[in-house]
């Protein structure tokens, strides 16, 4: 079998509160027996899987290779059943490894001992292998996770490199700006369409509407950045080169109203110049105004929008200040709804009125409701 053809277990991580978002995303991909778990989704794909997820997934944080998985309680038993890999066919002679290890709930509590016994035990694979003692890796990028949880341990391969939020568009962003899964999340539980407005009155550097226009035109999340899986022999260039085709030919023309407004006008510079480098500029527009002069003349439209939480920006008072003016702004209006993210315990009393929804999300390890109103 061509090791191209090859199946693997992938793991697509995802921050709590946004793995059946994940999972959707790999099944509209085309990959089946998808599980569902706490921070992760596994699935089953091959070396295209990889290419292929890697470039699409918008709310998942990374992709691993899941390389094994076994009962561990003891050095002796990691070393050995690390050895046990066919690591050579993973990594080629000169790859360069790096090796991190995550211990929870576990009699192997070391994570420095854990990362020198997995590298001597890949190492020592590596010699038997190639008949050599020492290795330049020179060569492409290889990180190695150990994971042990409640005894079990597990290896991953990272196919990602950067986390998948790091799309590369956003060299500048503002104080306190929005992970890029976490606007892509609230943009696909808004249930917007090309062809409804969308409007982000509290854009700061745009991330909220790039992301929105990038859904809209079918724009990859990764066609504009690289991935450490690319230099990988077990992912071939062509693997790559079809998979990017792909994306760029599936890219949509037809336009669509997407806007960003915010009052100021140093971060909406920053804003544009993110929406040039993400390819999405054609689609979005920015405008300098205040919240408080938000009044949309279209009959139908979605706000969603990431106000000043008064953890980072805005102390408290102004933060609550914020909220009452969202809830004076965003008027009940047929047509209309309003996707707001926010700490704040009291949100909706602050706000004037019940959510018809509130969703538990986390933006970075800040805990969040996404809060739905009409």
């Amino acid at each position: 079998m061509n090791d191209s053809m090859q199946t693997y277990d992938l793991i697509a991580t995802a921050k709590l509160g946004m793995e059946s978002l994940v999972a959707d995303e790999i099944r509209k991909l085309g990959y089946s027996e998808v599980q569902v778990k706490n921070g992760e989704v596994e699935f089953k794909g091959d070396a295209r899987a990889i290419a292929r997820c890697n470039l699409w997934l918008r709310t998942a944080e990374r992709l691993f290779l899941k390389v094994a998985e076994f009962p561990c309680t003891t050095f002796d038993e990691l070393y050995e059943q690390t050895l046990k890999v066919d690591w050579p066919k993973l990594i080629p002679e000169n790859g360069f490894m790096h090796v991190d290890a995550k211990c929870v709930l576990s009699q192997i509590l070391s994570r420095q001992s854990s990362q020198s016994i997995v590298k001597k035990a890949v190492v020592e694979s590596m010699k038997r292998a190639y008949q050599k003692e020492w290795f330049e890796e020179n060569g492409p990028e290889y990180n190695i996770h150990i994971e042990f949880y409640k005894d079990e341990a597990r290896l991953l391969l990272d196919t990602s490199g950067a986390g998948l939020h790091k799309r590369g568009y956003r060299a500048l962003a503002g104080e306190a700006p929005l992970r890029e899964t976490m606007a892509a999340a609230m943009v696909i539980l808004s249930n917007w369409k090309p062809g409804i407005p969308l409007f982000d009155p509290c854009c700061g550097s745009g991330t909220l509407p790039i992301e929105a226009a990038m859904i809209g035109a079918k724009i990859a999340p990764g066609h504009r950045r690289n991935f450490d899986s690319e230099k990988w022999p077990l992912v071939p260039p062509e693997v790559w080169a079809t998979a990017r085709k792909e994306a760029e030919d599936g890219i949509v023309k037809t336009p669509f109203l997407v806007e960003g407004s915010d009052i100021d006008l140093s971060i909406l510079a920053t804003a544009q110049d993110n929406a040039k480098k993400s390819g999405a500029q054609p689609f979005v527009h920015f405008v300098q105004r205040d919240l408080k002069d938000f009044v949309p003349s279209e009959d139908s439209g979605i706000v969603v929008c990431n106000p000043p939480y008064g953890e980072r920006l805005l102390d408290q008072q102004e933060s609550e200040k914020l909220i009452r003016t969202m809830g004076q702004v965003f008027i009940q209006k047929k047509r209309w709804t309003y996707h707001i993210l926010s700490p704040h315990p009291q949100f909706e009393k602050i706000f004037g009125r019940k959510a018809f929804r509130n969703r538990k999300v986390y933006n970075g390890k800040i805990k969040c409701y996404l809060y739905s109103f009409s």
